[in-house]
């Protein structure tokens, strides 16, 4: 368990890369509102870390249920990753008018012990 504790948290911090990436791209050269960039962002960064979990934190590429587990992924990680964002975006860059990068760096803190117990007990339980 450290050890997929451990490469969850190292996919996550290249997540984390990918997330502030994409938000900046949608927000400085496509010009979107904060609370669309970051669910798009959002979104890629999920992407990417369904990708590397499925072939490194958790082994699981190649076996049977890769569709569910993406599936799993998406209503376990996504859904909780997007709400919590855009609820701690809207708060931070909104109320508090804290920059919008720094603001998604908290806000991915903010998820990332839940998004790992979401992924250990619910999205790779059957495949592992």
């Amino acid at each position: 368990m450290i050890q997929r504790w451990l490469r969850f948290n190292a996919v996550g911090l290249a997540g984390i890369v990918v997330q502030l990436a994409a938000l900046a791209a949608l927000k400085q050269l496509a010009d979107l509102p904060i609370l669309a960039a970051t669910a798009i962002a959002v979104e890629i960064a999920v992407l990417h870390n369904f990708y590397w979990h499925e072939r490194w934190t958790w082994g699981t590429a190649g076996t049977p249920g890769l569709g569910s587990r993406l599936l799993r992924f998406h209503a376990a990680n996504g859904l909780v990753s997007i709400a919590s964002n855009l609820v701690w975006m809207r708060l931070l860059t909104g109320t508090l008018g804290i920059h919008y990068l720094l603001a998604n760096g908290i806000s991915i803190a903010a998820t990332a012990l839940i998004n790992f117990a979401l992924s250990e007990r619910f999205v790779f339980r059957s495949a592992r």
